[in-house]
């Protein structure tokens, strides 16, 4: 519908909108209309042309805040809604350890105790394939009477499961790369652990002639408080512990053999060396806490 210029437009439609003034009647007839406004108790009604007052009595009233850490609740609190963080703890926080960041590993202090006691560590166990290096690590690490972490250099190179470069396969870049990258990551655990006052037990088949795979890499990406020794029983009990094992962890009798000729060149490295030949897990694993403990006391050079 159109309008002719000058002509008054109608009045907007909705309820009170342009109709300021008109009784509720007049706009809508016989309608009863609506019911009374009752004032809250205690207040009046505002006289005709004043504004009403602001609904203060009508609010909700909030309830006490919880009180702050290290102080007395306000009155009327009842203990209910979110609980105050206890003195000197940060807020804010999900529940989650904020990890510190990871620094090279210090010396660790001498133990007041006999073996490592409760020292803080970092252990590299070396040895050929066929050692018991694993077997005992987490021997070690599940006696001893504070938290110690076990973290396999071969374990965490087949978390590749897909492109994973087997170096039984040959030893190529491929394979070279993610050796790196697990000696890396290895690593990067290991600080991360002793940060948060969780000692570490690593293991690897360290060679002493071989630069690639040997201890710079594990003390550049752990520390010079990293402890390294040396698990070397004799060949023939390697042969037979190769033997009873199963899938990609087993080796031809040649490599065994060729792997643990290389590692006598750590006689005469000032590592010290395990001969667990005659050993049971569990007597290996207590000296080699006692190996530790000397390792604390006279730290090798390395």
């Amino acid at each position: 519908m159109q309008h002719a210029v000058g002509a008054p437009l109608p009045p907007p439609h909705g309820p009170g909108i342009g109709h300021v003034g008109r009784p509720y009647q007049a706009q809508h007839p016989g309608h009863p209309g609506p019911p009374p406004i009752s004032p809250p108790p205690g207040q009046a009604l505002p006289a005709p042309g004043q504004a009403p007052p602001p609904p203060a009595q009508g609010r909700p009233q909030q309830p006490p805040a919880p009180p702050a850490p290290g102080q007395a609740p306000q009155p009327g609190w009842s203990g209910t809604g979110p609980t105050p963080p206890p003195a000197g703890q940060a807020t804010g926080h999900t529940g989650h350890v904020q990890l510190p960041p990871g620094g090279p590993v210090p010396l660790p202090a001498p133990p007041a105790e006999a073996g490592t006691g409760g020292a803080t560590l970092a252990v590299l166990l070396i040895g050929p394939a066929g050692a018991g290096k694993t077997t005992v690590a987490k021997l070690w690490a599940a006696r001893r009477r504070v938290p110690t972490a076990h973290v396999s250099l071969d374990d965490v190179r087949e978390w590749v499961r897909s492109g994973f470069a087997d170096p039984q396969a040959g030893w190529n870049d491929h394979s070279e790369a993610q050796y790196r990258l697990a000696r890396r990551t290895c690593g990067f655990a290991a600080r991360n652990f002793l940060a948060n006052g969780i000692s570490c037990i690593l293991d690897d088949a360290v060679f002493p002639d071989r630069p690639v795979v040997g201890l710079g890499g594990w003390k550049r990406h752990v520390g010079p408080g990293l402890l390294p020794v040396v698990l070397l029983p004799g060949l023939e009990i390697v042969l037979e512990r190769n033997a009873a094992r199963s899938g990609n962890r087993r080796l031809s009798d040649e490599e065994v053999a060729r792997i643990h000729g290389r590692m006598a060149g750590w006689y005469g490295s000032g590592l010290p060396i395990i001969d667990n030949s005659t050993y049971d897990v569990e007597t290996t694993a207590r000296v080699l806490d006692d190996v530790l403990a000397r390792s604390i006391a006279s730290p090798p050079a390395w």
